[in-house]
Order: C-alpha cells, then structure tokens, then sequence
C-alpha cells in the first residue's frame, strides 16, 4: 500500500471521533499549566474536524498522517508500540561503508588526537560513516506540524527509536507515550573531545526546536532494551549510540513537560544547546520551560541542564542512582526556579551534587526535600562545593502554576500517575 493509501486508510477511521469529543485526544492544556499556557495557550490539534484524526500503527502511517492535511488542525491517535528502526543498521550503511576499517583508520595511535575527522573526503571511512548516517536520519526523523495533538491509545502506545522533530512550529502536544531512545547505528569519533576522545550521537526522542507552546505529558522515556551498559567500547572510550531524551533549543517559548517518566537514561534534556555567542543571540529571553510532577529516575545528569532558560520545576521526584552525576545544570545566563522537589538519594550521594555550576548564573530553590527531609540544596551545594559557589535569587516568580503539592507527597503521587499508561 503506498503512502496515498496509507493516508485514506488512517483518515477513514475519523468519522468514529466527532469534534464534540472530550476524550484525550481532544484535550488541551489547562489554564496556567505551565509556560505552555501564555499568551494563547496550548490546545494542539482539538480543533482537528473528523477529516483529520487518524489512527496510525505503523511507521510509514505515522508520517503519512502527520504530512496530510497541509495547515489543518490534526489528531494522529497511535495505537500499540510503533517501531521507527526499519530494517535496521546495516541497511542503513551505504557501500563500502566498513566499521572495521573506520576503526584502523581513525585509531588514535594512528591518527592522534590533535585535529577532528571534519574535513575528511566523502570516499573516506568518515565520509561513508557521514553518508550512512544521513540515510539514518531521514528514516527515524518525524517532523510534527503545527496544531497537532500526537496521542496514545491506551497503555500501550509508544515509539521505539523514533525522533520526533517540533521543529519551527506552534502549538503541539504530544501524550501517553512511551519512547524508547533511538539508537545512532553511526556514532562519529571526535579525537579532540576530552583529552581522551569520545564518540559522539546524534538522536533525541523529542527535540523542541525554535517552536512554541508545546505540552510533553504523560509521557514515558527510557533506553529500553539498549541501555548504556550493554554498549562496547573503542579505543577506550564508551561507543555511545544515544543523546538526549527530550531537548529544548534554539530559540523556543512556552514548553510545558508535566506527568511524564524519564530514566535509565545519562545526557537527559538540554534546556539550550550552546554557549556560543550565535546561539546567545537567539536563546537569550526564551527557553522558557516549566516541568511538574515529572518522575526523574536512574539518571546520571541534565534533568536538564539549563542554558539562557526561564526555567520553573517545581513538584518533581529525582531518584538517583548508579552513575549518578548531577540533576540541575546551571549553565550560561539560565534563571532556574526549583521549588517544593522531592530527591531520594542512595548512599554516598550527598545533597550538594543536585546543582551543578556550568557558568555563573542565579537560582532560586526552596522547599525541597532529600530522602523526606528539608534541605537548602543552594546552601549545602556551596558548603560541599566550594569551588562552585551558586547565586540565590534567579529574579522571577512562577506565576503559570495549578496545582502544588507539598514536596512530602510528591513522590507517592508522582509514582502513582506519571508516566505513559496512566492518563486520565
């Protein structure tokens, strides 16, 4: 069945779902939920007429419903879990792509670890990696439109592999979800990053990028069946196949993430990507971004990092784990409001490694609350840390809040409602 059929097929299933339904797919976000609620809110695809709500089972169906319809308010309801791999790494290798060959030749012994692979010829093991990676990224991109709600059906519904790009758009949501992390089957060797090296991803589940009014909720992000401990390593180094779970960058406004998991998981959600004085001029004033009743467990860092943002998390549970590095990046000009968390920390963790200093910037963090305890994190993180003394006060207040629980609570309720699976 070819793409024009797929999309018929999906749309004919529309007439079961009438615009006066109520159901989650025609929700929108709440009144003063989060900065996702400014200005003219976040409704997504609910004003989608009966012509465009589809229900998608497959990959090829997914995009299809999400490039029909042109401007048009849509729905694209995903029923079971969509696989986005296709038919896996080694179709995705061009010719004379050899991994083995890639490795002789970039080995540090050989080619050092003075200049980066950049400038290497397409015939070359990097070129081959380079044309076989962009194979890649055409088949697990998905590029959501404007006005569109993206929701799962049921407890079961969710992409394995897939990426979706919100990117340059406005007024999206996406729900009940479970997203298992793309794999980067061509991660590049970066001689130069670290005095070691490192092997660098490419791949989000979800990447925000220079949009607006975006509502990420109820939604469940993990590495699934590929967790980091299960990948080898060359030439010293973890041979890392995944990036961020969730990033929000150049440029975007409004973003509400509230009731979703994140775990198992180390470089989590950039909040900004760069501090670079080009990536300053289009950041400085937006990224603003609020997280409630989010469930943050087994992380090693970047729950999130934050760059430029106007950031509020505020209700959330972080459970660290093995590995665990930091929660909170504090990074260039970010304004980080952290209020009324729940943090339950394993032995040998202290309380002063939830913030991390990046560059100088300002945060404000009250009521919080460690293994049940209160804890002033700024307070304890500059008495443990020293070397990295924090600034109080990030010079705003939340305002885009509905309900508040008392930290105390948080991570029953939390455990109990977040997460794909559990929309109500």
């Amino acid at each position: 069945m070819g793409a024009t059929a797929l999309v018929l097929a999906v749309t004919g299933t529309a007439s079961a779902h009438p615009a006066h339904h109520t159901g989650p797919d025609r929700q929108v976000l709440p009144a003063r939920d989060g900065w996702a609620a400014y200005g003219t809110g976040t409704t997504g695809g609910a004003a989608a007429d009966p012509a465009h709500v589809y229900t998608v089972t497959t990959w090829e169906q997914f995009k299809a419903a999400l490039a029909d319809g042109g401007n048009a308010p849509k729905i694209v309801r995903v029923k079971g879990t969509i696989d986005a791999d296709g038919p896996g790494c080694d179709a995705f290798a061009v010719p004379g792509y050899d991994f083995a060959a890639y490795l002789k030749t970039y080995d540090p012994a050989v080619w050092g670890r003075a200049k980066t692979l950049d400038a290497e010829p397409d015939d070359s093991p990097e070129g081959l990696r380079r044309a076989s990676a962009a194979r890649q990224d055409a088949f697990i991109k998905a590029a959501v439109p404007a006005d569109t709600t993206i929701v799962g059906i049921g407890r079961d519904a969710g992409f394995k592999g897939a990426s979706l790009q919100i990117k340059g758009v406005d007024n999206v949501i996406v729900r009940n979800l479970a997203f298992e992390s793309p794999l980067d089957c061509f991660p590049q060797w970066d001689p130069t990053d670290t005095a070691d090296g490192n092997w660098n991803s490419e791949y989000d589940s979800a990447v925000v990028h220079g949009s607006t009014h975006v509502w990420i909720d109820h939604d469940t992000f993990t590495d699934g069946d590929h967790p980091d401990s299960t990948l080898p390593s060359y030439y010293g180094r973890l041979y890392q196949q995944h990036d961020g779970e969730l990033d929000v960058v150049k440029g975007s406004d409004y973003v509400t993430a509230s009731w979703n998991v994140f775990e198992d998981h180390d470089k989590t959600i950039l909040i900004g990507n760069s501090d670079s004085a080009a990536t300053a001029a289009v950041d400085r004033g937006h990224l603003k971004v609020t997280f409630h009743h989010n469930l943050f467990r087994n992380l090693v860092e970047r729950a999130p990092r934050v760059r430029f943002g106007q950031v509020d998390s505020y209700n959330n549970h972080f459970v660290a784990g093995d590995g665990y590095s930091y929660t909170y990046g504090i990074g260039m000009e970010s304004r980080l409001v952290a209020e009324h968390n729940a943090f339950t920390l394993p032995d040998g963790v202290r309380a002063g490694a939830v913030l991390k200093k990046w560059k100088d910037a300002p945060v404000t963090a009250a009521d919080n609350y460690v293994n049940g305890r209160p804890v002033d994190l700024l307070a304890v993180h500059n008495a443990e840390v020293p070397g990295e003394t924090l600034r109080a006060d990030a010079g705003w207040t939340p305002e885009l809040r509905t309900r508040v629980d008392r930290p105390q609570a948080v991570p029953g309720i939390v455990g109990r409602h977040a997460g794909a699976g559990h929309l109500r």
